[in-house]
């Protein structure tokens, strides 16, 4: 038997031995891998393409022998592998090692507007008070919003100069008093709700004046309500919200919804009551309005005002939050600067 190709084989093996240890990475594996094993151009390929020139009676132990030298370079190839993985996955860890000493990286957590803590400790008061919370479209008829409350043709609440009219019946609301009427309409007496939510008016960008804020107002009707039960709920109220040292007084005033109608005040959260610049000297704060539901709008509801009564209050929450974290500027709630907005 012809020992030529078999001693080319064992010329391979010993070639690829000497080569073996100068690989060190996946690139010079792949290297060597396609040089010996390549099927069109692997120096063992070539060899076994040759195998056809061999006599017949020696193709057998040819091919036997390099199969076995296929199997011997896979399978140091594979093991070459294998370390080459686990020494790079070492070597990044050593160069990723966690200082487990080294303070965290704090994830900085959001928090709640001003505005919407301001508004969730007025609903959690009026709520262990007994009252539901009740919501309401912000674009509304003028049914709703003017008609059923009472409110003239004429009142100049309704100018457009003052209203956002979407239609000619269509307005964005200009205060939560419609929430009022529809749930009157749906539930009979008792009721005792208040009514939060966005409210839409033509005011500038001012201090002062937004054309878009924020009213929270309440409604309580039952059998026998009076007016003491108004000014008692309302004192109740500001002592929670201010403190108990906090005096509230009602002055006269007027309003289509409500007959009698007054404004709340409050004792001067700065001063206690004494004077200073935030209540001009007077010791008292207006805060919002209330007064007794006028007959009127319980007939427009369907009850009967023979026999029921009840009261109705709203105030800006904007105003609430001015008092309770002294800010002199209404805007400063809707520009959404950090600087401002981390300080709650």
């Amino acid at each position: 038997m012809s020992s030529n190709g078999i001693d080319q084989l064992r010329v391979l093996e010993q070639q690829f031995a000497k080569e073996l240890p100068s690989v060190v990475d996946q690139r010079s594996l792949e290297d060597i891998r396609s040089r010996y094993l390549s099927r069109k151009s692997g120096l063992l390929s070539i060899q076994l393409q040759g195998m056809r020139s061999l006599p017949a009676a020696d193709r057998a132990e040819f091919g036997r022998i390099a199969n076995e030298l296929k199997t011997h370079i896979e399978s140091a190839l594979d093991e070459l592998q294998t370390s080459i993985v686990e020494r790079t996955k070492n070597a990044k860890l050593l160069t990723e090692t966690i200082d487990v000493t080294l303070p965290g990286n704090r994830q900085r957590l959001g928090h709640r507007h001003p505005l919407t803590i301001v508004w969730k400790e007025i609903e959690d008061i009026f709520v262990a008070m007994g009252y539901s919370i009740e919501q309401g479209p912000e674009v509304e008829s003028t049914y709703y919003n003017f008609d059923a409350l009472n409110t003239p043709p004429a009142h100049p609440a309704r100018d457009p100069r003052d209203t956002f009219y979407i239609a000619e019946n269509v307005v964005l609301r200009t205060h939560t008093s419609p929430v009022q009427i529809r749930t009157m309409e749906k539930m009979k007496p008792p009721v005792r709700i208040i009514c939060p939510g966005k409210v839409f008016r033509r005011d500038a960008f001012d201090p002062t004046h937004s054309p878009m804020f924020h009213q929270v107002e309440g409604l309580l009707v039952d059998e026998g309500v009076t007016f003491a039960d108004m000014k008692g709920t309302l004192e109740r109220f500001h002592k929670s919200f201010f403190g108990e040292a906090t005096q509230t007084r009602l002055r006269p005033s007027f309003f289509p919804f409500t007959e009698p109608s007054a404004e709340v005040d409050i004792s001067c959260v700065s001063c206690g009551g004494t004077g200073c610049r935030n209540c001009k000297g007077t010791g008292w704060i207006e805060v919002m309005g209330c007064g007794m539901v006028h007959p009127a709008l319980f007939r427009n509801v369907g009850y009967d005002p023979d026999r029921y009564t009840g009261f109705a209050f709203g105030g800006g929450i904007e105003r609430y939050a001015k008092l309770r974290y002294n800010v002199e500027d209404l805007q400063l709630y809707f520009q959404n600067d950090m600087r401002f907005l981390e300080q709650f």
